[in-house]
């Protein structure tokens, strides 16, 4: 298989997104939590898969909300999907980091719902409404043990009566209260009574909320992990990260395959180079592996300045797209913008020049594929986070922006885009979002 290089598209290394397995994956998992609405996670460029066209995708897949971490991300996010006609209603955002002094005003005027964890937060979200005359969109986010943002037991009911008031002027409308788990993916006992502590916390977080007489529409506690693994945690909508780009929050307890996930996102590079080296030469700054005889090597155009992890060098997994599949590993130190790979031995001849090695197992232009999806033979994100020393997120998330994103359209998920717009008319306002009846519109899962 030859990787060809589009005119547009000038860049050697690619990351090929197939959409078709964003909404596969969203089926999935809502086939675990049937009774909630789905909000899909699309933070960090939708954990490095590109925001607009998966955020469009999962929204014709049957997800009623999507969410973003930083404020400027959902205001862009915004402007892409006015852009390309998709109506606000239809697409509410939830984001969750701002500092103070944030564009509020302007947040409100893209119609992004806001997180709110403490009360000077409300007081420069409230100042934004009185100044805009649109009354703000809020989510109360409780502190279940994370330590992160959130309201602590002590601090909530000041922050309750402060939304009470809020809302009575009518500056803020309470769309959600929220939190996350810190342990979901631990099945471990201590895990569990981890999670079953966060619960409680939660259940007493909305219980001081109702005693001030604030009621949230949507109450929201878990991530993949919860969606997967705690049924009680998952209340009126769950949010879809790691697991709707086809990765499993933690392989070790289930590999996505065995969770019914599909990998969206195949990262490749053509072959730069292919060439036969003696025994004992070594590969790459340091010289930390040697040749163990005469060698074929490749060379692959993608480095660390496109994200790929240094800590994978010396044996993170490839698969090279020669006259046959060759499954092999980096040697060497991974470099800036390159890294070398074993293609196996060469010939025996001494001092012969590559034209005398025998044929070459591969040649320059054919594919390798650092990581995609292991039905179709690739090595996984599971795998180099695993050389890597760390967990799939960060092997998605940190590619770097010059690798090109290929984005493959399914018709699928097509098809579901008219169904969804049609259950999307707005009830209240430009900006009212889906709550309960956004559940009505997750299709059937079938049995699997």
């Amino acid at each position: 298989m030859m990787l060809e290089t589009t005119p547009d598209s000038p860049y050697p290394g690619r990351a090929i997104v197939d959409l078709g397995a964003i909404g596969e994956n969203l089926e999935v998992l809502r086939g675990f939590a049937p009774g909630a609405a789905q909000m899909a996670v699309v933070k960090a460029d939708a954990y490095g898969h590109g925001i607009l066209p998966v955020a469009t995708a999962a929204l014709r897949a049957g997800a009623a909300w999507l969410g973003v971490a930083q404020l400027a991300e959902a205001r862009a996010l915004r402007e892409g999907l006015d852009a390309a006609g998709i109506d606000r209603s239809a697409a509410p955002i939830l984001a969750w980091i701002a500092p103070s002094g944030a564009d509020w005003a302007g947040a409100l005027e893209a119609c992004i719902d806001l997180s709110v964890s403490w009360t000077w937060v409300l007081a420069e979200i409230c100042a934004a409404a009185r100044d805009t005359g649109i009354r703000a969109r809020i989510h109360v986010k409780i502190d279940t043990g994370m330590s992160r943002a959130g309201s602590t037991r002590a601090d909530l009911p000041a922050l309750a009566a402060a939304v009470r008031m809020a809302e009575e002027e009518g500056l803020v409308e309470v769309v959600g209260a929220w939190s996350h788990l810190s342990r979901g993916d631990d099945l471990s006992e201590e895990g569990r009574a981890s999670t079953a502590a966060h619960v409680e916390i939660f259940e007493r977080g909305l219980k001081t909320l109702a005693d001030a007489g604030v009621e949230p529409r949507i109450r929201h506690l878990s991530a993949t992990s919860g969606i997967l693994w705690h049924p009680e945690a998952h209340y009126d909508m769950v949010r879809a990260g790691i697991g709707m780009y086809g990765l499993s929050p933690d392989p070790l307890t289930a590999s996505g395959a065995s969770l019914g996930l599909r990998p969206a996102m195949t990262l490749q590079a053509p072959l730069t180079s292919v060439k036969v080296v003696e025994g004992g030469a070594p590969a790459s700054y340091g010289g930390t592996w040697r040749a163990p005889g005469r060698r074929w090597l490749g060379l692959v155009p993608l480095g660390y300045a496109d994200g790929i992890l240094r800590a994978g060098s010396n044996g993170a997994p490839v698969l090279v797209e020669g006259p046959e599949a060759i499954t092999t590993r980096v040697v060497g130190r991974i470099c800036m913008d390159q890294f070398i790979v074993d293609l196996g031995p060469a010939e025996d001849a001494p001092g012969a020049p590559s034209a005398r090695s025998g044929p070459a197992p591969a040649k320059v232009g054919d594919t390798a594929i650092l990581f995609g999806d292991p039905a179709k033979g690739a090595p996984s994100a599971d795998d180099w986070a695993q050389a890597a020393g760390t967990i799939n997120y960060e092997i998605v998330t940190r590619l770097g922006d010059r690798v090109p994103r290929v984005h493959l359209s399914d018709r699928r998920v097509a098809e579901r885009a008219e169904a969804v717009e049609d259950s999307a008319a707005c009830e209240n306002s430009e900006c009212a979002a889906p709550a309960e009846g956004a559940r009505s519109r997750a299709p059937e899962k079938e049995a699997r």
